[in-house]
């Protein structure tokens, strides 16, 4: 799950709709407003006012996803936006490269099912740690089949820890509770393990959401930072000052990004202009702060992490 932010000048609805029940063991035959219970709390399911072609997910009380049935290529929340442009910077969309993805964190699937219209021989392993959602979600909405898109149930780092190194060459963390992610899935270690699964040239990509003191996005830039060779960081101007609660997206790799200046412009040209950060600026940004480590073996700490 995550915390996420929709574009600028689009509106939400506040509207409750009632509890939906239904049968043990059966699932949803497409999307009804409502109440859902799952595993991990609640969830709501929302037709978009804006978009009679949109529905959009809080998970626990916080906006998660859209996804607009008729169009997987449009992604209406910013940092989607920011992340395509980054994938796509590397990888081309006309070369149709047979993209190996890992989604830590499923919502509503929607980068999944937008890198499946972007790269349609792309393989793709979305990780939901909620099984009733996971259920809902692909009764909810048209997502790809297995072998296209697999929607797999357990916790992300047991689950990246659990792969075979080099078979991914990409990687997307998104997943939040509350408003940050949980520490075991931003330290040292497990960018360690990120980066092990990573064949060359891959990319690790994180959604860092942060307070305007920005101390959790400078030690996930730190963290990264220490892990991989090349990093960038996207995020509006605002953000990147630490003017407003927000979301930055990092990214690691053991290549240089390139200095695309397609990609400069893209961001630029969103609803809710970004820029972007070389390798450089990141580790000036992260000079000082602390880079994050899992707990000895045997602290008290690393049992609550488990």
């Amino acid at each position: 799950m995550a915390k996420r932010g929709r574009a600028a000048g689009r509106s939400t609805t506040e509207k409750t709709a009632g509890v939906v029940e239904l049968p043990k063991g059966t699932r949803p035959d497409g999307p009804v407003e409502g109440v859902y219970y799952i595993d991990t709390g609640d969830c709501e399911l929302i037709a978009d006012q804006d978009n009679s072609n949109g529905w959009l997910l809080r998970i626990n009380g916080v906006m998660s996803s859209h996804i607009d049935l008729a169009d997987p290529l449009f992604l209406d929340f910013e940092y989607m936006r920011w992340i395509s442009a980054l994938v796509e910077s590397r990888w081309a969309r006309d070369s149709r490269p047979k993209l190996r993805a890992l989604h830590l964190g499923g919502g509503a699937c929607s980068l999944a099912r937008y890198f499946h219209a972007a790269f349609p021989d792309a393989r793709q392993v979305v990780v939901e740690l909620d099984g009733k959602l996971a259920g809902y979600v692909r009764g909810w909405f048209d997502l790809p089949k297995a072998p296209l898109m697999r929607l797999r149930v357990g916790e992300a780092r047991a689950v990246t820890e659990s792969l075979t190194p080099q078979t991914r060459d990409l990687i997307i963390r998104d997943v939040f509770a509350g408003s940050l992610t949980p520490r075991p899935l931003t330290t040292r270690e497990f960018n360690e393990y990120a980066r092990g699964v990573l064949a060359p040239g891959g990319m690790y990509v994180v959604n860092s959401g942060d307070a305007p003191d920005l101390r959790n996005a400078r030690e996930d830039a730190a963290t990264i930072a220490d892990a991989f060779k090349y990093t960038v960081i996207i995020a509006d101007p605002a953000m990147l000052k630490g003017r407003r609660f927000g979301n930055m997206i990092m990214a690691g790799s053991d290549v240089p990004f390139d200095d695309d200046p397609g990609l400069a412009r893209r961001l630029l040209g969103g609803g809710v202009p970004a820029h972007i950060w070389n390798d450089a600026k990141v580790r000036a940004f992260a000079a000082g702060a602390s880079v994050r480590h899992d707990p000895p073996a045997g602290d008290p700490a690393s049992q609550a992490a488990s």
